[in-house]
Protein backbone atom coordinates (compact mmCIF):
# COMPACT_ATOMS: atom_id res chain seq x y z
CA UNK A 1 0.00 0.00 0.00
CA UNK A 2 1.64 3.47 -1.13
CA UNK A 3 1.54 6.14 1.21
CA UNK A 4 -1.00 8.06 -0.42
CA UNK A 5 -3.05 5.05 -0.29
CA UNK A 6 -2.52 4.89 3.69
CA UNK A 7 -3.39 8.40 4.07
CA UNK A 8 -6.59 7.91 2.55
CA UNK A 9 -7.75 4.93 3.88
CA UNK A 10 -6.55 6.80 7.67
CA UNK A 11 -9.09 10.07 6.55
CA UNK A 12 -11.59 7.80 5.70
CA UNK A 13 -11.66 5.78 9.00
CA UNK A 14 -11.01 9.34 10.91
CA UNK A 15 -14.16 10.29 8.96
CA UNK A 16 -16.14 7.47 10.16
CA UNK A 17 -15.31 8.32 13.76
CA UNK A 18 -16.58 11.54 13.44
CA UNK A 19 -19.81 10.68 12.45
CA UNK A 20 -19.67 7.67 14.98
CA UNK A 21 -18.72 10.34 16.97
CA UNK A 22 -21.63 12.69 16.12
CA UNK A 23 -24.21 10.22 15.94
CA UNK A 24 -24.01 9.45 19.32
CA UNK A 25 -24.45 13.62 20.71
CA UNK A 26 -20.57 14.60 20.29
CA UNK A 27 -19.41 18.06 18.59
CA UNK A 28 -16.55 18.05 16.68
CA UNK A 29 -14.47 20.57 17.78
CA UNK A 30 -11.17 19.98 15.54
CA UNK A 31 -10.38 17.44 12.89
CA UNK A 32 -6.25 16.58 12.33
CA UNK A 33 -5.29 19.25 14.91
CA UNK A 34 -1.40 19.62 14.49
CA UNK A 35 1.24 21.29 15.95
CA UNK A 36 4.99 20.96 16.23
CA UNK A 37 4.50 17.85 18.96
CA UNK A 38 2.19 16.03 16.86
CA UNK A 39 -1.47 15.70 15.96
CA UNK A 40 -4.45 14.84 17.41
CA UNK A 41 -6.94 13.05 15.38
CA UNK A 42 -10.74 14.29 16.26
CA UNK A 43 -11.59 16.93 19.16
CA UNK A 44 -14.95 15.83 20.17
CA UNK A 45 -17.17 17.76 23.04
CA UNK A 46 -19.90 16.15 24.85
CA UNK A 47 -21.61 17.26 28.28
CA UNK A 48 -18.81 18.38 30.52
CA UNK A 49 -16.00 16.62 28.60
CA UNK A 50 -13.53 17.81 26.11
CA UNK A 51 -12.37 14.47 24.34
CA UNK A 52 -9.20 13.86 22.73
CA UNK A 53 -9.64 10.84 20.28
CA UNK A 54 -7.09 8.66 18.76
CA UNK A 55 -8.31 7.20 15.48
CA UNK A 56 -6.66 3.54 14.97
CA UNK A 57 -7.72 1.78 11.79
CA UNK A 58 -7.01 -1.85 11.02
CA UNK A 59 -8.27 -4.30 8.73
CA UNK A 60 -8.53 -7.25 11.31
CA UNK A 61 -7.61 -7.64 14.94
CA UNK A 62 -5.89 -10.63 14.21
CA UNK A 63 -2.13 -9.34 14.89
CA UNK A 64 -3.43 -7.11 17.45
CA UNK A 65 -6.36 -4.73 18.90
CA UNK A 66 -5.74 -1.58 17.26
CA UNK A 67 -5.77 -0.10 20.65
CA UNK A 68 -2.43 -1.58 21.49
CA UNK A 69 -0.70 0.54 19.16
CA UNK A 70 -1.62 3.80 20.92
CA UNK A 71 1.33 2.70 23.49
CA UNK A 72 2.88 4.74 26.08
CA UNK A 73 5.24 7.26 23.86
CA UNK A 74 2.20 7.81 21.14
CA UNK A 75 0.18 8.40 24.81
CA UNK A 76 2.78 11.03 25.96
CA UNK A 77 3.10 12.75 22.96
CA UNK A 78 -0.94 12.70 22.74
CA UNK A 79 -0.68 13.81 25.97
CA UNK A 80 1.71 17.24 25.24
CA UNK A 81 -0.33 18.51 22.10
CA UNK A 82 -3.34 18.15 24.05
CA UNK A 83 -1.71 20.04 26.75
CA UNK A 84 -0.37 22.68 24.16
CA UNK A 85 -3.98 22.78 22.38
CA UNK A 86 -5.82 23.38 26.02
CA UNK A 87 -3.25 26.42 26.61
CA UNK A 88 -4.40 27.66 23.65
CA UNK A 89 -8.33 26.99 23.29
CA UNK A 90 -8.96 27.64 27.52
CA UNK A 91 -12.86 26.00 28.59
CA UNK A 92 -13.90 24.49 31.18
CA UNK A 93 -14.50 21.61 30.11
CA UNK A 94 -12.71 18.23 31.72
CA UNK A 95 -10.17 16.52 29.54
CA UNK A 96 -10.06 13.22 28.69
CA UNK A 97 -8.03 10.79 26.11
CA UNK A 98 -10.13 8.54 24.05
CA UNK A 99 -9.23 5.44 21.32
CA UNK A 100 -12.10 4.79 18.30
CA UNK A 101 -10.69 1.86 16.97
CA UNK A 102 -12.36 1.20 13.41
CA UNK A 103 -12.24 -2.36 11.84
CA UNK A 104 -12.71 -2.61 8.05
CA UNK A 105 -11.42 -5.88 5.95
CA UNK A 106 -12.32 -4.05 2.77
CA UNK A 107 -11.13 -1.00 3.35
CA UNK A 108 -12.46 2.30 2.11
CA UNK A 109 -15.09 -0.07 0.20
CA UNK A 110 -16.16 -1.56 3.90
CA UNK A 111 -20.13 -0.72 4.08
CA UNK A 112 -20.50 -1.38 8.16
CA UNK A 113 -17.20 -0.83 9.76
CA UNK A 114 -16.91 -2.34 12.90
CA UNK A 115 -16.46 0.90 15.68
CA UNK A 116 -15.40 0.32 19.40
CA UNK A 117 -15.09 3.24 21.75
CA UNK A 118 -13.00 3.32 24.30
CA UNK A 119 -13.32 6.02 26.80
CA UNK A 120 -11.11 7.25 29.16
CA UNK A 121 -8.30 4.93 27.50
CA UNK A 122 -5.49 6.43 29.31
Amino acid sequence: MSGAEKKLLGRWGEERAARYLTDRGYHIVACGWRCRYGEIDLIARKDTFLAFVEVKLRRSASFAQAREFVDRRKQQRLRTTAELYLSLNQNALQPRFDVIEVYAPQGVNTEQPVINHIKNAF
